[in-house]
């Protein structure tokens, strides 16, 4: 599953993987370096909002409480806001105001897909809020734009390909 997060005005990118027996994390902060971390499943707990789990040899109890994007979460004495986008909120977002919430280097889809149309070509200039390519989300099609003004480097999908959440669909000079 595909997060971004948002904590203090710093902004995160969170991939999180369940396999056999572990939860595999990988946390990359903007303009950072991925981190990647292992928990095993018997090292977490989950009950209500409250999540207990075994980390670096350390116990974290964490009470989270939702409230839209929004999680009030409370660990280690303290209290902290953090935005949660999962890839529904991501696409959402993104289509409502026109801009990524993430690197302004490219455009991304924010949940998985099918491209219905590409409508610009490499090396095109397009202005904020230009359409840039047509997906099918969630039976809907969704006029994805330019975040900002910007020239087209790579166009890294065509028309009818599948694309995963996450993927980048057109690079930015």
């Amino acid at each position: 599953m595909l997060f971004e997060a948002e904590l203090k005005k710093k902004k995160y990118q969170v991939i999180v993987t369940k396999t056999a027996h572990t939860w595999e994390v990988t946390l990359t902060p903007e303009n950072g370096d991925p981190e990647k971390f292992s928990i095993p499943h018997k090292d977490f707990q989950e009950a209500d909002n409250v999540i207990s789990f075994l980390f670096q040899d350390n116990s974290y109890l964490i009470d989270a409480v939702p409230d839209g994007i929004n999680y009030q979460v409370y660990t280690r004495g303290s209290y902290r806001t953090v935005k949660i986008f999962n890839d529904e909120m991501l696409l959402h977002e993104s289509l409502k105001s026109g801009k990524s919430l993430g690197k302004e280097t490219g455009l991304t889809a924010g949940m998985p897909g099918k491209i219905v149309n590409v409508m610009v070509t490499e090396g095109q200039e397009v202005k904020e809020g230009d359409s840039i390519l047509i997906m099918e989300a969630m039976k809907m099609e969704n006029d994805m734009k330019a975040p900002q003004d910007a020239k087209i480097k790579k166009i890294r999908v065509n028309t009818g390909d599948n694309v995963e959440s996450g993927a980048i669909l057109v690079e930015f000079e």
